[in-house]
């Protein structure tokens, strides 16, 4: 089960950079779309969709890094003042539910992407892209913070980590 962490805690450091890579590469096809529309006085066709696109598998793939770091946003209030055993288990119902969570919407989110690949959707604007590809983005990061979901179970269960990140205070 360690192996498996470490496996998950990787592919989750990947999800970031790519997160990140493609949150950089929309930021250069506004650039190239302002000087293509305003400069150049171009149509632009594809860009917008591109940049809509890949901020939202940004948001989608960088979700598992998000997790592995706690870099989302939380309240800490309730965590901070109960007792460590309390505390453990609000981590264990916390856990649990967000793991449900993000499995059923993994598997509504690959059923969706399975009709846009058997039904050939493509976008309604004049680039015309296959939307499979974009919409690939959410099974795939929801599937893997389901597996970091899996992993952080794993190391609050064997006592690897504290719940929420909160070290016991000392006695």
């Amino acid at each position: 089960m360690d192996a498996f962490v470490r496996g998950i805690r990787r592919v989750s450091q990947l999800c970031g950079a790519i997160a990140a890579g493609l949150i950089a590469v929309g930021v250069l096809v506004v650039c190239e779309m302002v000087f293509v529309r305003y400069v150049l006085n171009h149509n632009t066709i594809w860009q917008t969709d591109f940049v809509t696109w890949s901020l939202v598998a940004a948001t989608f793939i960088g979700s598992p890094y998000l997790l592995l770091t706690r870099g989302h946003v939380n309240v800490d209030v309730l965590p901070q003042y109960l007792s460590g055993r309390k505390r453990w288990w609000l981590a264990l119902f916390s856990i649990l539910m967000s793991l449900a969570f993000c499995g059923v919407v993994t598997v509504l989110a690959a059923h969706f992407w399975l009709q846009a690949w058997e039904g050939r959707w493509v976008s309604e604007s004049m680039w015309r892209a296959r939307l499979w590809i974009p919409y690939a983005a959410m099974p795939i990061g929801l599937g893997i913070l389901t597996l970091q979901y899996i992993a952080d179970l794993y190391c609050l269960l064997a006592g690897r980590e504290p719940p929420f990140g909160i070290k016991a205070k000392p006695a």
